[in-house]
């Protein structure tokens, strides 16, 4: 291996540490801990996880966090009367909706519905909207944690050839957002995309997010690239391995993340950071 490895889950523990001495500093002065209320809908095992993941990390920066397990036949309606009550609360500052959604509930509705001073997630089209006039507020969670990552290269990004594998709403396209405010050249790939190898070959930054496992060959990395794996993909066998070939991959790129212990932790981190400010804004 050559690649320098882009640790997600160091870099996330520091931040988390930063984070709770923030909340020690607003708890001194007087001020209420950051809260965040973290609703769920049904009983997808993966989003149980997610879901448990998370509260673990808001308890351990001393956040207040309140959980609204729904069953999965729950109208709509009661939902988005749910968040009519959370958006209400002082003393909730973010609301988080795990995705996905039954498939009788609207999630663009369910996302537009939740204020957007306290859309911790960053996937309001609000939010989305001031990342894209490069006035970002409260940033999708996945792709501000990347942009951390991308920081801890040391590498000055303006003008790199960047090209983002997925076009989802949630990581796709505010990732290229994000890369563009930096003034980097931006390709997104998706499945309707031709030469897919050839334009991979071409970048300088490569994000990988379609959830395919190890769809990207390391063959087609160009040498010293940063590769980025958002993909979390389980094998017949049990392994977990992301949408990137890693160990031909790492023979080739510069910098690369694992997977797991990459971009997954950070998202975490990223969320935490949101609400935070989310808690500043209020204030």
């Amino acid at each position: 291996m050559t690649a320098n490895i882009l640790d997600g889950k160091a870099i996330a523990a520091e931040l988390r540490q930063h984070i709770r001495q923030q909340v020690q500093a607003r708890l001194a002065a007087g001020q209420r801990a950051p809260g965040l209320a973290v609703v769920l809908v049904g009983d997808d095992p993966a989003s149980h996880i997610y879901v448990s993941n998370k509260r673990k990390a808001c308890e351990e920066v001393g956040f207040v966090s309140s959980a609204h397990h729904l069953a999965a036949d729950t109208p709509e309606a009661a939902l988005l009367a749910l968040l009519d009550e959370l958006n209400e609360n002082p003393e909730i500052h973010g609301i988080l909706v795990q995705l996905p959604l039954p498939a009788h509930i609207d999630s663009d509705k369910v996302i537009e519905r939740i204020v957007p001073h306290k859309d911790v997630d960053g996937f309001h089209p609000y939010n989305v909207g001031r990342l894209a006039q490069r006035r970002p507020l409260l940033r999708s969670c996945t792709p501000k944690g990347i942009m951390t990552l991308l920081a801890r290269t040391g590498i000055e990004l303006t003008g790199l050839d960047a090209v983002i594998i997925g076009q989802s709403n949630i990581v796709g396209r505010p990732m290229a957002l994000e890369l563009l405010a930096e003034r980097c050249t931006i390709t997104v790939c998706h499945s309707r995309t031709r030469n897919l190898a050839e334009k991979v070959g071409q970048a300088q930054i490569v994000v990988a997010a379609v959830g395919v496992p190890e769809l990207i060959q390391g063959a087609w990395i160009q040498p010293d690239a940063i590769v980025v794996d958002v993909g979390m993909n389980r094998l017949a066998d049990g392994r977990l391995c992301g949408d990137v070939q890693f160990n031909t991959a790492a023979q080739r790129a510069s910098w690369i993340t694992p997977v797991p212990g990459g971009v997954g932790p950070m998202t975490i981190a990223s969320l935490l950071e949101n609400t935070l400010q989310a808690a500043q804004l209020a204030q």
